[in-house]
């Protein structure tokens, strides 16, 4: 990912120095626990855990002449360690340091993603707090539809992010697997025990069988809660780009003293933020074909997963780490117009009140198709001659028949609408 879009603690998981690291740390563990069982000399153990290190340049330097980025890491490491590292990577494969530490890095971008989740949980709830008995109106199909309130919008979206944050713990857990299990997994030069002090130590699971790879559908289930969580950053995006239209003016990102919208248009105030989210989110997304076509390799293991790997997970989580820092800050200055939202709710002269109408109608005993044809009719009246959807109902006799003028004022109220909040809230947060 380009730096434009990354952010340092993100970044360096995918850096060579945080690979090699933990190839490392897999190699020590691994040469322990072979020092435990006997299969090597203590002392050759000893002198990986007190001599290994790496150059990141010397094993690009290595690899130009082995064409194996595995076997330029142990030659290199051979060069600190000197003549025990011959006991090193004892019965194991490449694929055994290549998928656990695969493994490794994706537990620690999923613990970043965590925290981000989290600090847009956080913005997203005090925003709806802030904004949970502030009247604004629904739209369905863009249309306006009934009145509704900002906060109840929000909390809707932190619901969402809620789940997100329980479907990515989960894909963290399942992601986390350790193999080490030699050529084509059985484990046949390699104890298992080995495995489970390596995976003890580098706090993954056993993976429970592998061929010579850890099977890539755990991959695959993981990008793709990537994907779902980009999806609802774009829809939670797509929500603020609309508000923040000229038409509504409802809400709108922050714009901070000296931002300029135009190079040619001095007015301008742009959704930008929003639409690079929006942009973000099918980057994230376009990971998940990728992943899932890696799941069908060749018999045991074939390389065509390697490089989509090497592309994909920096991507994806680079991508995602900086689009959830970008909503949790667009949502904590996020500039809210209730005047704007009262004068949209007002903009078609109380049509937004017809559903009231007509069950009034029904429980007064007119039929319901007589009572929609009434509340339409009134309806499409005003939309051609204007006025108030009120006065001309209570002009009706076909509505007066049926409802006094204290009950037709009661239908437009637009408390009656916000009523439930409070139940929704104490769903969605809990009592406290």
């Amino acid at each position: 990912m380009i730096p434009r879009y990354s952010r340092p603690q993100m970044a360096a998981i995918w850096e060579p120095a945080n690979r090699y690291k933990i190839w490392l740390e897999i190699e020590t563990h691994a040469c322990d626990a072979q020092a435990e069982l006997g299969v090597i000399p203590p002392e050759a153990a000893s002198a990986v855990r007190e001599r290994g290190a790496f150059e990141v340049e010397r094993i690009d330097e290595i690899e130009l002449e082995t064409r194996h980025e595995v076997l330029a890491f142990l030659a290199n490491l051979a060069e600190h360690v000197g003549p025990e590292a011959r006991f090193v990577h004892q019965g194991m494969t490449s694929s055994d340091v290549l998928d656990t530490c695969l493994a490794v890095q994706l537990s620690q971008a999923s613990d970043i993603l965590l925290a981000d989740l989290d600090g847009l949980l956080a913005a997203l709830k005090r925003r709806a707090f802030e904004h949970k008995m502030t009247v604004c109106i629904g739209r369905s199909h863009g249309i306006h539809a009934e009145p509704t309130t900002f906060g109840l919008k929000l909390a809707g979206h932190y619901a969402e992010f809620a789940r997100n944050r329980e479907r990515l713990a989960a894909a963290r857990r399942e992601i986390a697997t350790c193999a080490i299990s030699g050529a084509v997994g059985t484990f046949a030069n390699i104890d298992p025990r080995v495995e489970s002090h390596v995976a003890g130590k580098m706090g993954l699971a056993v993976e429970p069988i592998s061929t010579q790879v850890i099977p890539r559908d755990r991959h695959a289930a993981f990008f793709a809660t990537l994907a779902v969580i980009a999806s609802s950053v774009e829809r939670l995006a797509t929500e603020i780009r609309h508000l923040q239209r000229t038409e509504l003016g409802e809400a709108e990102e922050y714009f901070a003293p000296g931002q300029k919208g135009s190079s040619a248009m001095p007015h301008k105030r742009n959704p930008v933020l929003s639409e690079n989210l929006t942009g973000l989110a099918r980057i994230v997304r376009a990971q998940v074909i990728p992943a899932l076509e890696n799941v069908a390799l060749w018999h045991e293991r074939d390389i065509s997963h390697s490089s989509v790997e090497r592309v994909v997970a920096p991507d994806a989580t680079i991508a995602l780490d900086f689009a959830l820092a970008r909503l949790t800050g667009l949502i904590d200055k996020l500039v809210v117009h209730p005047e704007n939202m009262k004068a949209n709710l007002d903009r078609l002269g109380g049509l937004i009140f017809s559903q009231g109408v007509l069950l009034a109608l029904t429980q007064a005993g007119m039929d319901r198709e007589k009572a929609y044809q009434v509340v339409q009719r009134n309806a499409e009246d005003l939309r051609e001659k204007g006025g108030d959807f009120r006065e001309r109902l209570a002009a009706d006799q076909d509505v007066t028949r049926h409802l006094d003028a204290e009950t037709l004022a009661g239908l437009f109220d637009l408390s009656h609408h916000a009523r439930h909040v409070e139940t929704i809230f104490r769903r969605v947060f809990g009592e406290a």
